[in-house]
């Protein structure tokens, strides 16, 4: 899942991970948003054990406003946008963790991991609905749940 909208692209001059006051965060319709998809997946009763996100705000509180499971940092799923260098190494490591994972999952992360991973551009707040199978990710579906 990309995370909810956030207006902006990157992040801004002076940006520094651990300080969401430097970042590019969800605005009020992206928390709104953020919460309807929630919703609408308990509503739909779609089981999901873990939630796992990008360690930047946006994300953790997109994960954490969906109110699915406890959230989990997920180094993996961290942006590499203002580092494209690290983006083949990176991806590697995002299908080893999904190929990992035992049982449904939502990852909130960015749209340039998302790209890179899947070779699709997703809207904000858009889930792609995946299988993995022996290291090779098939797209099942994608959502957008309009809020």
């Amino acid at each position: 899942m990309r995370h909810a909208l956030a207006p902006g692209t990157g992040d801004p001059e002076g940006f520094r991970l651990g300080d969401c006051s430097t970042q590019r965060n969800l605005d009020a319709r992206g928390r709104a948003q953020a919460q309807v998809i929630g919703q609408t997946l308990r509503a739909e009763a779609v089981q999901i054990d873990h939630v796992l996100s990008s360690a930047w705000c946006r994300c953790r509180e997109t994960a954490e406003l969906l109110g699915l499971a406890a959230v989990e940092i997920a180094p993996e799923l961290n942006s590499f946008y203002q580092r494209p260098e690290a983006g083949a190494a990176q991806t590697a490591a995002t299908l080893d963790l999904l190929e990992r994972l035992e049982g449904p999952a939502i990852l909130v992360t960015h749209q340039v991991n998302i790209t890179a991973l899947a070779g699709v551009y997703p809207r904000s707040g858009e889930i792609l609905v995946i299988r993995m199978s022996d290291g090779a990710l098939e797209i099942i579906d994608r959502l957008s749940i309009d809020h």
